[in-house]
């Protein structure tokens, strides 16, 4: 077993960081390296703009490259939820966010030659309890009547034909969302960025930033530079480098670990007798879990098996177990086959789970996907650089509150108890 992302192992590494310091002035800085800042570096260098990135490993090292290859649309919350949140008309305008963001990746990866295997699949959610087939019945009925006509819903016995399991009750199918292989996908960006103009330097993690005339000065290990504006597109891993001048952001962001496992390649034969819908998949419980089939027919399956900070290959192995246990009840028709990639990543949580990009103490955002970040991180990506060339409007999350989140400073002590409180409300449901 590799303790490692399939789509890091199974990607060409990006060839074109730049190999000598860290120097000189450009327009705008971004810091962080995944989906958001490389499309808003793709953006700015398409417009002349100057631009750099400064990524602290290598391109794709975060939740862009360790997440379970989801383009799902829909919010983290349920859209009734979210008119309740924000009223009828923001919350409609969020909801077709998601779309819109789909479909810019589609024509991202068609404008820019990207290899990635782009496929609309459409997602099932999954009703994992009886008593929650009635309220998901609902979702789809008001989702299908008043933003996304696509949305419907699968009785259980009409299950057999897209997945095969006796573990659910029913599925919403969102007939828009899709997949794709997100190594390949991030390194295209990355290949498209530099093409345009963009200079990238990879093991540049952002250690200071200080005032410099009407701009920025930018400090890392390997030198400095200067910038007019600074884009901060590091989510989740805010908080993995206490030096970097992100304090703002640490504290409203909550980094939770996610865990996922992938297969041998699975025969003809096993394709058909677990997944043969061939959709994205996810279960409708609060602690659930995630699955597809990767371009090679390897199932990737994922969760939140743990409610930790922390991804390493000691806390990794023990949530692959954890996984490996979830899949067995799912799927016990592949529990002899073998696993072959173990890996986890860590999803940026915002308190109310709706994410967030603006402008706040200096710079440019974007984050805070709360586990819906592969299908929005493009757009917010593009409209992040909107923003620095002084064109708000495109930002479906201006004007968003965002306050944070009492007595945490970027290490969430709370997930602890965040858990036990998920894992008692599945137990009531």
């Amino acid at each position: 077993m590799k303790y490692m992302s399939y789509w890091h192992d199974s990607a060409t590494p990006f060839a074109d960081a730049q190999a000598g310091p860290v120097t000189g002035r450009v327009d705008v800085a971004v810091i962080g390296g995944g989906f958001t800042g490389l499309n808003a570096a793709r953006k700015l260098a398409r417009e002349g703009v100057s631009v750099a990135v400064l990524e602290a490993q290598h391109i794709g090292a975060g939740g862009s490259g360790r997440n379970g290859g989801h383009l799902n649309n829909g919010m983290a919350h349920g859209y009734a939820e979210a008119k309740s949140h924000f009223g009828a008309e923001r919350a409609h305008a969020l909801y077709k966010a998601y779309d819109r963001s789909i479909d810019m990746i589609e024509g991202v990866i068609e404008e820019e030659g990207i290899d990635c295997d782009f496929r609309r699949s459409g997602k099932l959610k999954l009703a994992s309890k009886p008593s929650h087939v009635a309220g998901m019945r609902a979702s789809a009925d008001l989702l299908n009547r008043e933003v996304d006509p696509d949305a419907s819903w699968i009785d259980k016995a009409d299950l057999k034909g897209e997945i095969g399991s006796e573990a659910f009750h029913g599925a919403m199918l969102y007939g828009k969302s899709a997949m794709m292989h997100m190594g390949r996908y991030v390194q295209g960006l990355a290949t498209a960025a530099h093409r345009h103009g963009a200079l990238i330097w990879e093991d540049a993690p952002v250690t200071g930033r200080t005032r410099s005339g009407t701009g920025w000065e930018l400090t890392t290990p390997k030198g400095t530079i200067r910038a007019e504006r600074v884009i901060a597109a590091t989510g989740a891993y805010s908080a993995t480098y206490p030096g970097a001048p992100l304090s703002y952001f640490r504290r409203r962001i909550i980094s939770v670990g996610s865990f996922i496992v992938a297969t041998r390649p699975l025969t003809e034969a096993e394709i058909a007798a677990t997944m043969p819908g061939n959709r994205t998949c996810v279960t409708s419980m609060n602690i659930g879990n995630y699955f597809r089939l990767s371009p090679d027919n390897r199932l990737i399956f994922g969760g939140r098996a743990r409610f930790s900070a922390v991804s390493d290959q000691q806390s990794d192995a023990k949530s692959g177990a954890i996984l490996r246990q979830s899949l067995n009840r799912i799927f016990p028709q592949l529990s002899d086959v073998d696993i072959d990639y173990c890996w986890g990543g860590l999803v940026g949580m915002t308190k109310d789970r709706f994410p967030r990009a603006g402008e706040a103490d200096g710079m440019i955002y974007g984050m805070g996907y709360s586990g819906h970040g592969a299908q929005m991180s493009t757009l917010i990506g593009q409209s992040l650089a909107d923003i620095a060339m002084g064109r708000p409007d495109s930002n479906p999350l201006a004007g968003l509150d965002w306050p944070r989140i009492p007595l945490h400073s970027g290490k969430p002590w709370f997930l602890p108890l965040v858990g036990l409180w998920f894992g008692l409300k599945d137990r009531l449901s």
